[in-house]
């Protein structure tokens, strides 16, 4: 008898929020800043938390959720954060880079330089 393979689907492994969020972050981290990584990311989570119900959250149609977060879809910005609110998951800024420690800065006054 023959194996019988299913295409590998991220959805089907996304079962909690923390999945969701977990996978989002690492998403966000590995787009090439096109989006196309994100957006897809965006669309297994909805796929698996329920496409109607986040129509209904966002109010947006169902058949608009999949449009903008199909391959071909470029959601505007705010589309986004509906559906990420909808979600329930925080995105927080963080710098690329670790912040270099700052100088002490000097003002000029009467003539002298002191530190501030």
């Amino acid at each position: 008898m023959a194996e019988k393979f299913t295409p590998w689907d991220a959805a089907d492994y996304l079962e909690t929020e923390e999945d969701m969020a977990l996978y989002l972050d690492a998403c966000l981290e590995e787009d090439t800043g096109d989006g196309s990584l994100v957006r897809a990311a965006l669309n297994d989570i909805a796929r698996a938390r329920g496409m109607s119900q986040l129509a209904r959250d966002t109010g947006l149609t169902r058949e608009g959720l999949y449009k903008a977060l199909s391959a071909s879809g470029n959601p505007e910005f705010s589309t986004m954060l509906k559906l990420i609110k909808a979600l329930k998951i925080r995105l927080h800024a963080v710098p690329a880079t670790p912040a270099k420690p700052r100088r002490a800065s000097r003002k000029k006054q009467d003539g002298e330089l002191s530190p501030v």
